[in-house]
């Protein structure tokens, strides 16, 4: 996507505030946000409502699955052939309800995926009763977290300072 067309073009600062101080705090009210940002409730909901509405902000509960005894945190890599089974391969791994991530990527993997499971023996019957017998899945290449350090999103305050005019 070109820099003229970019979703970037339709934020002000105030948009951006939203986004840095829900990142910071998700659970943030509407009230503390206009206080902290000076501005009225009705413009941070209104905002907010547009950020939403227009997909720039998606707003969901994330687990830490160690917690809920999801132990076996792994990433997937995975090869297709032919190529345009891509999209079907990807319609079928979107229901799995152990994806945390799934992506087209470049390079010797075709799409990457996360995973969450409840140990190594799910994991396994995921990947070699699951994943590997997809129609075009040729080769998968799987990496287990050890340790999560962070997850999150894009700190976008560095658009702050950047001309959007």
């Amino acid at each position: 996507m070109s820099p003229e067309n970019s979703p970037l073009r339709e934020l002000d600062e105030l948009d951006f505030e939203i986004i840095s101080a829900l990142r910071q705090d998700g659970r943030k009210s509407f009230t503390d946000l206009a206080t902290t940002l000076k501005v009225s409730v009705g413009t941070i909901r209104n905002r907010y409502e547009k950020l939403v509405e227009n997909h720039v902000l998606q707003v969901y509960g994330r687990v830490n699955p160690a917690t809920v005894g999801f132990i076996a945190y792994a990433h997937i890599l995975i090869s297709v052939r032919p190529s345009h089974r891509i999209d079907a391969i990807l319609q079928e791994l979107e229901h799995y309800p152990e994806v945390a991530f799934l992506a087209v990527a470049t390079g010797d993997y075709d799409i990457v995926l996360d995973v969450m499971c409840r140990d190594s023996q799910h994991l396994s019957e995921l990947i070699q009763d699951r994943v590997q017998v997809i129609d075009g899945v040729v080769h998968t290449k799987t990496n287990m977290y050890l340790k999560v350090l962070k997850t999150a999103q894009p700190d976008v305050s560095q658009f702050f300072t950047q001309d959007h005019d």
